[in-house]
């Protein structure tokens, strides 16, 4: 009896491990493209700021530094797009319900086409206001507003892009988003250099660059959707697009999301200007602390995102021991780049600071704060994470709720530790890491247990 127990014991054991294995093999087959594709968005970046930088006056780069921020923080804010559209086509595959994926994906693009042209029907206002917020010189915001009404005719298709990569990582095909990323930069990349070093544009010539650059990727995008259809099952109801009602898990999951980003990007803004009032060389030694925040989250963002595909799967398919081995395989991995990142910080961290900046007096004060971005890897990973399982559950209460709890914590703690300095600012942004993190846990685990 003894034996038969021991026996069926090793069994199972060597199951699950084979199981873990390949969960977790599978975890960074989906993530690698993801990290490889979120590279070319900095790599843009750098691009935009070489070709207008060389320019023979400094307001046309600081035109695009404005009007790319402005259009940064408005395109971020409808990022539900694509996380909504990932988990609910994520849990559709788990049912095995073709026609749910389809109508999903059409449902995601009549959003973003809605949501686009609303966008450009408010342009005049919205980027006058934006840009009032940026606060700019007058010359500079001349320029920035000539960009943005060009960039502004972008909004449903970039909308549309962020349903479509959705889609496609919710069904893991995550190298089909890379080749829509990769697309998307080269071809912005091409034509910054055609427009403004060919052609002798500015600014305007880098805004013509992105808009061609996204309606490529949406016609690439749509090629490859017409191409997977044909290998699903079931069909499109059009009826079912066209009735309100049909909406109600898209609009349910994405309106939690939207509030829940509005925080984030409240949290971001605020620690910016908060660093802002301290002087120009801490606002810039905090932005270069910054960098080492994303340059994590390229890792992370890549688990999180497999995470997303491989529990809404699970969910489809209510099946919770699947659930919590693409949990624990994302977590190993996930908690493997944050400890190799905290050892990066602590050993080489004002090498990399030095790589950022020239400026002695940006690298002596960075270096200042250096240990609190060594510990941030270790808080934030639990929030990366974390999104993505509820992102592929489709639990977004859980996380609006836990990015407005944070912000509450946040705010108090700041004001109690303004007479720390930045230090003080350091330590509340930690401090919101933390609870953000923490409360999340407590969500999964009442989760499990419930389920």
């Amino acid at each position: 009896m003894l034996a038969d127990a021991a026996g069926w014991i090793s069994t199972n054991r060597r199951k699950h491990d084979l199981a873990s294995q390949y969960t977790t093999r599978h975890i960074w087959k989906l993530a690698w493209p993801i990290i490889l594709s979120n590279i070319t968005v900095p790599l843009l970046g750098l691009v935009d700021t070489a070709v207008v930088g060389h320019l023979p006056d400094s307001r046309y780069l600081a035109a695009v530094t404005l009007g790319a921020t402005l259009f940064s923080f408005l395109y971020w804010g409808f990022g539900f797009l694509r996380m909504g559209t990932t988990g609910l086509t994520s849990q559709a595959v788990g049912r095995e319900n073709d026609s749910d994926v389809r109508l999903l994906l059409a449902q995601s693009l009549v959003m973003a086409a809605t949501i686009g042209l609303a966008l450009i029907l408010l342009s005049h206002p919205l980027i006058d206001f934006g840009l009032w917020l940026l606060d700019g010189s007058e010359a500079a915001m001349r320029l920035a507003a000539d960009y943005a009404h060009i960039r502004i005719f972008s909004a449903p298709v970039v909308l549309a892009n962020y349903a479509i990569l959705g889609w496609f990582i919710g069904q893991q095909k995550t190298r089909i988003t890379l080749a829509i990323l990769l697309l998307t930069n080269g071809v912005n990349i091409v034509l910054d250099l055609l427009f403004v070093v060919g052609f002798g544009l500015a600014s305007d010539g880098v805004a013509w660059a992105s808009l061609i650059a996204d309606y490529s990727a949406l016609a690439f995008g749509l090629w490859r959707v017409a191409v997977h259809c044909r290998q699903l099952g079931g069909s499109l109801s059009r009826q079912a697009l066209w009735v309100w009602g049909h909406y109600s898990a898209l609009i349910r999951v994405n309106q939690h999301l939207f509030v829940r980003t509005l925080g984030l990007l409240f949290a971001q803004a605020f620690f910016t200007a908060q660093g802002a009032n301290f002087g120009d060389t801490v606002l810039a030694a905090n932005a270069v602390l910054l960098q080492f925040i994303m340059l994590v989250s390229f890792a992370l963002d890549g688990f999180a995102n497999a995470a997303e595909a491989l529990t809404g799967r699970s969910v489809g398919r209510r099946d919770w021991s699947d659930f919590g081995a693409a949990v624990g395989a994302a977590g190993k991995l996930s908690l493997l780049v944050a400890g190799g990142s905290m050892l990066l910080f602590a050993v080489a961290g004002n090498g990399l600071i030095s790589l950022l900046t020239d400026l002695p007096e940006v690298r002596t004060t960075a270096a200042d704060y250096l240990p609190w971005m060594i510990a941030m890897p270790a808080l934030a990973v639990w929030s990366y994470l974390l999104d993505g399982v509820f992102i592929g559950a489709t639990e977004s209460r859980a996380m609006r709720d836990t990015v407005w709890l944070a912000l509450a914590c946040y705010l108090p703690v700041w004001w109690l530790t303004q007479d720390y300095g930045n230090h003080g600012l350091w330590f509340a942004f930690l401090f919101f890491t933390l609870v953000r993190s923490t409360s999340l846990a407590f969500c999964y685990l009442y989760y499990r247990r419930t389920r």
